[in-house]
Formats: C-alpha cells, structure tokens, sequence
C-alpha cells in the first residue's frame, strides 16, 4: 500500500535523530534505490502517524518522492506503540567486520551508510594521520579506594600521571 507522503504524519516523540552527514547519506540512498522503501515500508498507525521509519519518511521527503510504501499497524495499545518506535530502532546484532572486509570495500559500505575503517590506501594523507600526539586522556569511575588501588596497579601508571578526586581516575598517558 502507498500514501502520499503529505497525508503521513512526522512522530514528534520519536527519540531516534540522525546527523546530517548520515541524513545525507539516506537520501542518497533513497534515491539510488528507491526499491528499499517497497522491501522496508514506514510503519504507521490508524491515524497515519510514523511508527517506525520517521528519518526514512523525512528523506523520502528531501529526496522529492510524492508517495511512499505503507504497512498499518493495526489495533496496537498506546504502550504497544510507544515499545514498537524504540524497538524499532535497537539493534541487537553485531556485524562479523571479518566477512564485511572480505566480501565488500569499505568504499562501497561507506556509501550504503555503514560507519568503517579506512584502509591505508584510502587515505590521501597517511602523514598526517601518523603525525599524532601520543597524550591520551580518560576517566573512569571507581566505586571505592579499593578498586581506585587495584586500577592504579593494573594499568601499572606512575603516581604523576594519574590524578583522582571522590573515585574519579584521570590518566594522562
């Protein structure tokens, strides 16, 4: 089933967000392959509000599209609706990077969307990316002097580089 894109309703209370550069990156992607949108339909409600698909519906929108693939979620409860717009969103699995290395370039999954590496021959300027400060910085919580102890031990950090206050380890490496 398709709508016009203007009878769809943006969800206002939908937490997920996306950057420009991904937003961009969508876009493209609708463009591109605007057949997806037929495999993976914006979910509404009764009352044609985004249950899952809202960052795709705003795309679909820049990308120029008049109507777009609808599936109704019918007879869900409010709670049932609001667990559908997280869930929707979560990703539970991982990606074996191994086989993503192996069957594809990171050029190419770049372009689909995929946050990756950059192999070394990808990289116009490997000098600077190698001219680096060797200071790194972080914190960590300890919940009492016995693991702040413990934490000092097994980094093996000399007393000057590490600060702490109320638990909180700052290391300067």
């Amino acid at each position: 089933m398709k709508l016009k894109i203007n009878e769809i309703q943006s969800n206002v209370s939908n937490p997920r967000i996306i950057k420009d550069h991904k937003f961009r990156k969508l876009v493209k992607s609708i463009k591109e392959f605007p057949e997806m949108l037929e495999l993976r339909p914006i979910v509404i409600d009764e009352n044609n509000l985004i249950l899952g698909g809202n960052m795709r519906h705003k795309a679909c929108i820049e990308a120029g599209l008049k109507e777009v693939p609808v599936k109704i979620a019918k007879g869900l409860t409010a709670e049932q609706k609001q667990e559908f717009i997280v869930k929707d969103n979560v990703g539970f699995g991982e990606w074996d990077w191994a086989m993503l290395g192996n069957e594809w370039g990171s050029v190419q999954l770049a372009e689909w969307g995929l946050d990756v590496w950059q192999n070394e021959d990808e990289i116009e300027d490997i000098e600077e990316i190698i001219d680096f400060s060797e200071s790194v910085n972080f914190i960590i919580k300890c919940d009492n002097l016995k693991q702040l102890e413990e934490l000092q031990t097994k980094l093996n950090i000399s007393a000057s580089k590490l600060t702490y206050n109320d638990f909180l380890v700052k290391v300067k490496l």
